[in-house]
């Protein structure tokens, strides 16, 4: 694995530090009146979701992890457990429905997700950006209430709550962003 020095984290790096695998969620860069400049990093732990903050000097060596990333077929939910199929090898593989935290209810049948792994261990999954939902309640639409930014409670097919303009209906489809969790268009 790849070393690299303390200054060269970015947000978003995989790292092994501690025994452990540790995504940098933020990263600051402190230059003191007194002393060497430091990176100031706030660390996720990809196996067990507990945070750490740590210094990093730029003479520091840390190991830089590459994650692989494979794209796997949602199958079906036995039991708590979420059945992907690797599209290539046509291989199964089950994984905790932890790994999608509050995503999960966007999760549909057929649907492809990115699981990345380190070595044989799956640490995440993402979803696809943009999920298509339908609206099963709603409140009508007011008449004259067009102002901009005006939004309405709706609950989709999946029991999520989102806000959503009012001109979308009851029974309509729309496309809702998984990252944000909120209305992203008409489908």
């Amino acid at each position: 694995m790849p070393k690299i020095n303390g200054n060269e984290i970015r947000p978003g790096n995989v790292l092994e530090h501690n025994d452990g695998l540790w995504v940098a969620v933020k990263v600051g860069h402190v230059k003191p009146g007194k002393g060497g400049a430091f990176a100031q990093v706030e660390m996720k732990n990809l196996r067990n979701g507990s945070k750490l903050n740590e210094r990093f000097r730029a003479a520091d060596k840390v190991e830089k992890v590459r994650l692989e990333q494979k794209d796997q077929q949602f199958l079906y939910e036995n039991d708590g457990m979420l059945v992907f199929m690797d599209t290539d090898t046509y291989e199964q593989i089950e994984l905790d429905a932890e790994i999608l935290g509050d995503r999960r209810p966007f999760l549909q049948d057929g649907m492809t997700v990115t699981i990345e792994y380190h070595e044989s261990e799956a640490l995440s999954a993402t979803l696809p950006q943009k999920v298509t939902c339908k609206v099963v309640e709603t409140e009508p639409a007011v008449k004259g209430q067009t102002a901009a930014n005006s939004f309405k409670p709706a609950v989709l097919d999946n029991g999520v709550r989102v806000m959503i303009p009012p001109f979308v209906g009851q029974d309509e489809s729309i496309v809702v962003n998984t990252e944000t969790m909120e209305y992203s268009e008409r489908a």
